[in-house]
């Protein structure tokens, strides 16, 4: 059950950050910086991730994945967000909006090759 549900939320984290990077791209292009309710998104996308990251530590002592790899994928997909924060602290409004937009996207793509490694 743990297996199914591990899969079912790394389906669904690739499918809210691709959406969510093209939400932050959108504001980019309108010269808009980061709203209250796409921080929100972002918000949810890292709590994703971390419970993502739990159901995984579960499963890593009773099915350990076939590639190591796969591990790496998913503490970078946890670290993506909160680093991008770190980095767009000083930077104007409209490149905050891009930054996170691409590294929504970015983490979006983590995610695919977490499940391809699995």
């Amino acid at each position: 059950m743990v297996l199914s549900l591990h899969g079912r939320v790394a389906t669904a984290i690739v499918l809210y950050l691709t959406v969510v990077g093209a939400w932050g791209l959108i504001l980019g292009a309108r010269r808009l910086g980061p709203t209250p309710g796409f921080v929100g998104a972002l918000v949810v996308a890292e709590l994703a991730a971390i419970a993502q990251g739990l159901l995984g530590i579960v499963l890593l002592f009773t099915r350990p994945p076939t590639q190591p790899l796969h591990v790496l994928y998913g503490f970078a997909l946890a670290l993506a967000i909160p680093l991008a924060a770190t980095f767009v602290r000083t930077r104007e409004q409209r490149t905050a909006s891009f930054t996170y937009g691409l590294i929504a996207l970015f983490a979006a793509g983590l995610a695919i090759r977490g499940i391809t490694t699995a």
